[in-house]
């Protein structure tokens, strides 16, 4: 439970730059009109009812989500909404850069009814201050509405809310995710000053950068519970090696005993190496109480093993054919490998390495080539690259087969180091 709830955590503190520029107005409405002569004590009071508000508002809409999630029992779908919601934060992102038109035309908008009941609301609030009024009231109002709103990152809070499985979870991670959204808009309420333009536009790239890493991150959670052979987790371990391995013995009745700790919610060691066709007894010593690893995974067998809490479980696996497996757990956030057989291990990667750097390379003289033909066309064109005789949406057929190779060679290169190919 620790490691969802930092993990949410994180995601609210890292995404809060977005809550500035999406619900600052709204704070502006009611924490600067009529409190901006008062002590600092009277800025500071609507803002923590609005962020109070805000996570009793979150809790409530993880609580239903969760309870949903566990009532579907969406297990067998869990990876793929990892994926959706990997994409959706990817397309959000970019979005977020106003490089990319398309992107930012598919970032969900606020029903109307929503956004009339916000607009009513500042008016009176407006009208309150222009009176010398000021009421508590208006910034919990304010902040129980903020759950209902579509904004980018909430959504992908609330799909982890609903992933979790659990209404309590759910409602706790939401509120995990809410109170890390807390610190910047507590202080941009309470020095009731804008961003200067110039610093919000660079921000706000850096903050596109975070919520596609954050995509990213959802995506590798998906290729994990779906047994892909290409995780950030394979890779790294065909570059730069497991780092450790359990030693395995036999025992008398011919099955093969190996042990694994489960601590800091990491796999010790993180790669198990077997020999092929012969049933497994693991024995797992789990050293914590946490919900992340209240499971034991191997998608590609498709078997799934409860664990005792700070003890030790037993785990028999059948015969398994040679290969490299994937091994997480039931939350597919903890990262493992079974190597089965010897010489499961694959090519070297030095060649796929370059073979990657070079599809790095050629989109990279893509880019150029656009970028000079941008120029080319000059500010008449508004900045379009203008398609030509002899273009596809304004690619030449050369760069069309430089993007159609740096695809393909990119494909087999992560396939590879991802142990494919072993």
């Amino acid at each position: 439970m620790s490691a969802f709830l930092i993990y949410m955590f994180m995601l609210g503190l890292g995404t809060s730059l977005h809550c500035v520029s999406m619900c600052g107005p709204l704070v502006l409405t009611y924490a600067v009109k009529g409190t901006e002569d008062g002590p600092w004590y009277r800025r500071l009071t609507p803002n923590v009812a609005y962020q109070g508000a805000k996570v009793v508002s979150y809790m409530t809409v993880g609580l239903l989500l969760g309870a949903v999630g566990a009532f579907l029992n969406i297990d067998a779908a869990r990876p793929y909404v990892y994926y959706v919601a990997g994409v959706f934060m990817i397309v959000l992102g970019l979005g977020m850069t106003g490089k990319v038109p398309w992107a930012a035309r598919l970032t969900p908008r606020p029903p109307k009814f929503l956004m009339n009941a916000i607009v009513s609301l500042r008016r009176k609030s407006s009208a309150d201050a222009a009176a010398g009024e000021s009421h508590l009231a208006t910034p919990i109002f304010f902040g129980l509405l903020t759950g209902l709103l579509p904004c980018g990152p909430l959504m992908a809070a609330q799909v982890s809310a609903a992933a979790s499985g659990s209404a309590v979870s759910g409602a706790l991670g939401m509120a995990a995710f809410a109170v890390g959204t807390a610190p910047l808009m507590i202080a941009f309420g309470t020095t009731a000053s804008l961003i200067p333009r110039a610093w919000k536009e660079r921000m706000m790239v850096v903050l596109a950068v975070g919520v596609m890493l954050f995509g990213l991150v959802f995506i590798n959670r998906g290729l994990v519970a779906t047994g892909s052979p290409v995780t950030f987790n394979t890779v790294k371990t065909a570059v730069f090696g497991a780092g450790g391995e359990a030693q395995y013995t036999t025992a008398a009745d011919g099955v093969v005993e190996v042990s694994m700790v489960i601590e800091d919610i990491k796999f010790q060691p993180a790669v198990l190496q077997i020999p092929a066709d012969k049933p497994v007894r693991l024995t797992v010593d789990r050293r914590e109480d946490n919900a992340c690893s209240d499971q034991l995974y191997f998608p590609q067998q498709n078997l799934l093993f409860d664990l005792a809490p700070n003890g030790t479980t037993v785990v028999e696996l059948p015969a398994i054919g040679a290969g490299s497996y994937t091994m997480t757990c039931g939350m597919s956030m903890m990262s493992g490998q079974l190597v089965v057989g010897a010489g499961a291990r694959g090519l070297s990667p030095l060649p796929w390495l370059a073979l990657a750097l070079v599809t790095a390379g050629g989109a990279l003289w893509v880019a150029q080539r656009r970028e000079t033909r941008i120029k080319q066309a000059g500010p008449e064109a508004g900045g379009a690259v203008v398609a030509g005789q002899g273009t596809v949406m304004g690619f030449q057929p050369v760069e069309i087969i430089v993007i159609v190779a740096a695809v393909g060679t990119a494909i087999v290169a992560g396939l590879a180091l991802g142990g494919m190919f072993s």
